[in-house]
């Protein structure tokens, strides 16, 4: 066989490879892109789709109106009772807002203490009162077991923050104290603890004190 023979057979063996190759061109191609679809789908990092949560808004759950709430103890003695012309309960900061609160606690020693105001704010578990706006405390007179009189007193402020649990009260405003028969106390704010039986004021403090009376 002449070489220019054999180079004419092997083009034409070529030839016929390359058509065959030809037909399966289109599949092979196909396949290429789809692994290269599937490797990409599988390093590619995923975005999740994160949920925004709605910031909580400070909107009202529920209503009351015109209500009265009492508490009594384990013996079923009545402790304090709470009233309002209208309540609204606030979930993003779980706190009772109410209309013209009126409040009534009785002491251990069974001294009245009555409380009213424009506004108050109550947090969940009742260990604090914030009362504001035209807020009047009064503690009736009482005696002790042992004899010892208390004179009735009041407090006016236009914000008193109440702690019953440890019966503290505080205020950063104003307030003015009104004891006995006479006694008068003006403060730029006041920090009382009932159980201590300590009141401290603060900023500009006046003060009226009546002589005790003698003895006859």
């Amino acid at each position: 066989m002449t070489a220019l023979a054999t180079r004419v057979s092997w083009w034409m063996r070529a030839r016929h490879l390359w058509d065959r190759v030809a037909v399966y061109l289109p599949l092979i191609l196909m396949g290429l892109m789809a692994l290269a679809t599937y490797w990409l789908v599988r390093n590619t990092p995923t975005v999740l789709d994160v949920e925004l949560e709605a910031a909580p808004q400070h909107v009202p759950d529920y209503f009351m109106r015109d209500f009265s709430v009492k508490v009594f103890d384990a013996r079923g003695v009545l402790k304090s009772e709470m009233a309002g012309v209208q309540g609204r309960h606030y979930p993003d900061t779980d706190t009772l807002e109410i209309d013209q609160p009126r409040i009534r606690a009785i002491s251990r020693e069974g001294r009245i203490t009555t409380a009213r105001a424009t506004r108050a704010v109550i947090n969940a578990d009742g260990s604090e009162i914030q009362l504001f706006e035209k807020t009047v405390l009064i503690r009736e007179a009482a005696q002790s077991a042992r004899g010892e009189i208390w004179p009735r007193s009041e407090l006016r402020s236009e914000f008193l923050h109440l702690f019953p649990n440890t019966e503290k009260i505080r205020t950063h405003l104003p307030v003015e104290l009104l004891r006995g028969d006479g006694e008068r106390f003006t403060a730029d704010h006041m920090d009382y603890d009932n159980m201590d039986r300590l009141m401290q004021l603060g900023g500009r403090v006046h003060g009226t004190i009546l002589p005790r009376k003698s003895k006859p």
